[in-house]
């Protein structure tokens, strides 16, 4: 007769055989049934609008235009700095001097034309983002069509101009997915406002390429910083500023920090004179400033040095209740970005500057964030600025300024990778998602 020691060893190992071959099973199968999780692959439930597809365009149409060398560029030099971290530009060291070291570490100087490379790193990293185009509720084309043109805009070369975009739109006309809805599921994000890619609705014909003008351009979303009032698949986005935080605390460590600022100023007016222009309302803003109040602390942006030093502009936001924010070169301006991210209370004086452009990423009442003064009073009394500003208490004040305070995580782009707060990215995305979906069902 066996003991029962021998017969409890081989039945050990009769379990280990078993254990043995269908463990490795289990664990394929389970494999076969829950893909490895990835930056790319998210519960339905956090994307319940649809995912997004990213084209892989050639190099031609977006890495291979980030110029490293601008020696060759039109004197304005303006693509200069748009290259460095991915389009967040060099870390704005200058800043230690006014803010603690875990907030400055998410500013940035960040070149204002550098949508096109902020849209693009986000969306390759985003939680929506999927690599299956059959899964894809809209298309994204990373094609940087500012970069593309703008190096020729002050030539009169526009058939250069306009060379790439043909390009990319020949390659676009290629794919699959393009075909199916004429490109009315597809997107792209555009660094330059919308008048330097709309040639034919020029007067002249001269400035200015035609990439908006093309038809296959009819059907697509395009976010831009300054949009065309007449064409809705013209979204208005918000200009890149040099805030690019990583976590929801340090945005909410900001957030305090411009609520707790000292503001010593009522006003301020940040920016250079336009004498080239007619009636050169800068100009008659940055005298006012200088000369006429002491209500008013003015930075002259043709002397201070602006470009280079985020400290110029900052400290002239965080120190005053309001910022006056007039048309820049063209409607908009990235002035009034970097006024509201201070906590500054913009004041305006054309509708045409942020009430008729950025719907999806501003306050609904214009009136629980902002100020607006008609231009041609100013014209005719510039002292009326300070004549309004003055009405306000210091709760009505306050209670704009928390309304801003409120808003800046839907104007800031932010930090590398996933970031735990909804920016200004996500909402163009929701809102992308939801004008697809509902054309679709409608």
């Amino acid at each position: 007769m066996k003991s029962p020691n021998f017969i409890n060893f081989w039945y050990a190992c009769f379990l280990f055989s078993i254990a043995f071959f269908l463990i490795p099973i289990l664990i394929i199968s389970v494999a076969r049934i829950s893909p490895p999780s990835s930056p790319y692959t998210t519960a339905a439930d956090e994307c319940p609008l649809g995912r997004v597809y990213s084209y892989n365009l050639p190099s031609i149409f977006n890495h291979d235009l980030l110029l490293r060398n601008c020696s060759d560029l039109h004197p304005f030099n303006w693509q200069c700095g748009i290259f460095p971290n991915h389009g967040f530009g060099h870390p704005a060291t200058e800043l230690r001097r006014i803010m603690p070291e875990n907030i400055r570490k998410s500013w940035f100087r960040t070149n204002q034309f550098a949508l096109e490379l902020l849209f693009h790193r986000r969306i390759l990293r985003h939680r929506c983002r999927t690599r299956r185009p059959e899964s894809a509720t809209a298309f994204y084309i990373p094609f940087y069509a500012g970069l593309a043109v703008g190096k020729h805009l002050w030539t009169n070369d526009t058939v250069e101009r306009d060379r790439l975009c043909d390009q990319m739109i020949r390659w676009l006309k290629t794919q699959k997915q393009w075909k199916k809805y004429n490109g009315s599921d597809h997107f792209t994000a555009i660094g330059r406002i919308t008048w330097d890619f709309r040639r034919l609705a020029d007067p002249d014909g001269n400035w200015g390429s035609a990439f908006l003008n093309m038809p296959e351009m009819e059907h697509v979303t395009r976010f831009i910083i300054e949009k065309a009032p007449w064409d809705n698949r013209d979204v208005g986005v918000p200009y890149p500023t040099g805030f690019h935080p990583q976590t929801g605390q340090t945005l909410k460590s900001w957030q305090q920090y411009v609520r707790e600022y000292n503001r010593s100023s009522l006003f301020t007016f940040v920016g250079a004179p336009r004498p080239n222009t007619g009636g050169d309302f800068r100009g008659l803003l940055l005298s006012y400033c200088s000369n006429e109040t002491a209500s008013c602390r003015a930075i002259d942006c043709a002397a201070a040095n602006c470009a280079s030093d985020y400290t110029v502009i900052l400290e002239s936001f965080l120190g005053s209740e309001f910022c006056l924010q007039p048309a820049g070169d063209s409607s908009t301006r990235r002035s009034v970005f970097d006024c509201m991210v201070a906590g500054s209370v913009p004041v305006f004086f054309w509708n045409t500057t942020a009430y008729d452009q950025y719907e999806w990423f501003l306050p609904g009442e214009p009136e629980s964030y902002s100020v607006y003064v008609n231009h041609e009073e100013v014209r005719n009394r510039s002292y009326v600025i300070e004549q309004v500003l003055m009405r306000y208490s210091k709760e009505e004040i306050r209670e704009k300024r928390e309304k801003v305070i409120e808003t800046i995580p839907k104007i800031i782009y932010g930090g590398r990778g996933l970031i735990d707060f909804k920016d200004a990215i996500d909402i163009a995305l929701d809102g992308v998602l939801h004008r697809i979906k509902t054309e679709r069902e409608g």
